[in-house]
């Protein structure tokens, strides 16, 4: 699973609730432990084993084994370590440098039996995984989003190129048929619980959210299509953001977060 450093909310949202939902089908989930989408993953494929002994998955990373880069990322790895692996083709000692990392690419593509591309912008690292993820005859797979999104344009180019467009983990689990497990029933169970979550929050005794629809939008285009107040939106947008349907994003913008 890859995708964007810098991700939107729904990005990095669908790469941890994804890499969850593929871990609780029995799948081990392979990263590169980079900002955004991989720390995302890497983190919903622990959140998926919780405290069984097994391996949730597996860090590809462009340094030595003895650095951990980006630095915030020092106890996600120390996690990774006890329920995973950390791979490295580089010496010890081996500091961040920017060559090394579209080099280890190849290794995610190859340690994988298909790449998710969850958020890329045109010119993303991710592509190159997904390229070299298809000239190995492995599935590509990619999640659309927002035609407004500059992350959301790799993604769409690679739709246009053959990749399976992904909606929920099923569309993925029924790629790779030798790699279900009998937690494949399990995943499945719980995708399809977080799909008539997803339902239920957007069934139209939430009116605010049906106005919001799936991109961001501001205070003022929310007020036109609804005739609410913008003090009142303004509760009830908190209230939402505290449940987890919506984020606040720059600019004064809101987007709805939905579940996989």
């Amino acid at each position: 699973m890859v995708g964007s450093r810098n991700p939107t909310p729904q990005g990095a949202t669908n790469a941890r609730s994804f890499a969850r939902a593929l871990g609780e089908a029995g799948l081990p989930v392979v990263s590169g432990l980079a900002l955004g989408v991989d720390g995302a993953a890497h983190q919903g494929a622990l959140d998926a084993a919780g405290d069984a002994p097994r391996l949730a998955t597996v860090a590809v990373v462009g340094t030595g084994l003895d650095r951990v880069y980006p630095a915030r990322h020092r106890d996600l790895a120390h996690r990774i370590t006890l329920q995973g692996l950390i791979v490295s083709e580089l010496p010890l000692g081996t500091p961040p440098l920017t060559q090394n990392f579209p080099k280890r690419n190849r290794l995610i593509a190859g340690l994988a039996r298909g790449t998710l591309v969850v958020e890329a912008a045109l010119q993303s690292g991710s592509l190159i995984t997904a390229r070299l993820t298809s000239e190995q005859g492995k599935e590509v797979f990619a999640i659309p989003g927002s035609i407004h999104s500059p992350q959301s344009r790799g993604c769409h180019a690679l739709i246009r190129q053959g990749a399976k467009l992904v909606e929920s983990v099923n569309d993925i689990l029924e790629e790779l048929p030798p790699l279900r497990t009998n937690g494949a029933a399990a995943g499945a169970s719980s995708a399809s619980t977080a799909e008539r979550e997803t339902d239920e929050a957007s069934s139209p005794e939430e009116p605010l959210l049906e106005a919001l629809g799936f991109d961001p939008v501001s205070l003022d285009a929310l007020s036109a299509r609804t005739g609410w107040s913008a003090g009142a939106l303004q509760a009830k947008l908190l209230e939402l953001e505290l449940d987890g349907h919506i984020s606040r994003l720059p600019g004064g913008l809101f987007q709805r977060m939905a579940s996989t």
